[in-house]
């Protein structure tokens, strides 16, 4: 393991991308997702994965040459088409879009269709957050998840992100995808070659199993909440193509390699209905309370906010073979 500096990494990133033609202010906002993702701690979202979307630039599975567009619009809802484009860049505009229609209207609803990974949901969570609004967002995926007592996948691990904005920034932040882990925390735990920390899915044989590798490999991951998740994967998959009159998860599956996926961003202005001496006051009260209730508890985002403060001061820790796949790219 080996630590870089945030500016190192995205002059990297950006770098790479524009020697592979992606549009300087695209890439300006490409890098500093990838380089934000891994300074929070998020490895999996960040860094590690920015070798697999320069392959899928090369492959053509991504197109960096179109823009997202706007499709239909009806008052504080709109939809966009983002074309198989750059999945974080597209998102990052639809939430930006969203936060617009809920300055206006005080809530914003942007669904997004035909767009690509969007990487780490938590940034369009953040996005909202950081220009005070409350959001609400979430991604589906290709089928990688079976339902609750099948063995099939065939439906998705879906992120769900729920944001609320605090006024000393330290925001919360519930990012989670709906399987016990997601593929990326599985990805990374078989890179450092360590057990998952519980159950993640099952083997072959029908056991609960903590080794990442078997459970990537069949796809077999443990939705969480077991029935509970798994119907919130359906439902959300069911909200998500019907307002964007994009692809479900069972179509994402047909087009493989993970693109054309739907997406959904909901923003709302809290300050229409209360102040934010009051919000923070609610906030606090309820967060508080949770952090004095035993030692080490966090609520979802704390402890980014540690992990970032540390790697601003020490560098992000970058496992050197993921690092010199980057570098291979110049």
């Amino acid at each position: 393991m080996i630590r870089i500096s945030f500016d190192e990494i995205k002059c990297t990133v950006k770098r790479i991308l524009e020697m592979r033609k992606v549009d300087a202010d695209d890439a300006e906002i490409l890098s500093g997702i990838i380089a934000n993702n891994s300074l929070d701690g998020v490895y999996t979202h960040g860094i590690n994965r920015f070798p697999r979307i320069v392959s899928n630039l090369e492959s053509g599975v991504i197109d960096a040459s179109v823009e997202v567009t706007l499709t239909s619009a009806a008052g504080s809802m709109e939809c966009w088409d983002g074309h198989y484009g750059i999945g974080a860049i597209n998102a990052f505009k639809c939430m930006r879009r969203a936060i617009e229609l809920a300055s206006q209207y005080g809530i914003g609803l942007v669904a997004l269709r035909h767009n690509n990974h969007w990487l780490r949901g938590g940034t369009y969570g953040l996005q909202a957050a950081e220009n005070g609004f409350v959001g609400i967002c979430w991604s589906n995926t290709m089928p990688n998840m079976p339902v609750w007592g099948g063995k099939k996948p065939n439906i998705g691990n879906n992120p769900l992100i729920i944001s609320v904005p605090r006024s000393d920034g330290r925001h919360f932040v519930f990012d989670s995808a709906l399987s016990q882990f997601s593929y990326g925390k599985l990805e990374e735990c078989r890179l450092k070659g360590v057990q998952l920390p519980f159950y993640g899915g099952f083997d072959n044989n029908d056991e609960l199993t903590t080794d990442p590798a078997v459970i990537e490999k069949n796809g077999r991951l443990l939705p969480i909440g077991y029935w509970k998740g798994s119907g919130l994967s359906i439902a959300l998959d069911l909200v998500a193509t019907i307002l964007s009159d994009g692809n479900s998860v069972t179509e994402v599956g047909r087009l493989g390699n993970e693109k054309g996926l739907t997406q959904v961003m909901i923003v709302i202005d809290p300050c229409r209905l209360n102040s934010k001496e009051h919000i923070d006051h609610i906030t606090a009260t309820i967060l508080d309370d949770i952090d004095e209730s035993d030692s080490g508890v966090h609520y979802p985002g704390e402890r980014m906010w540690q992990t970032r403060r540390e790697n601003e001061e020490l560098g992000i820790p970058i496992i050197e073979s993921v690092w010199n796949e980057v570098l291979g790219f110049l």
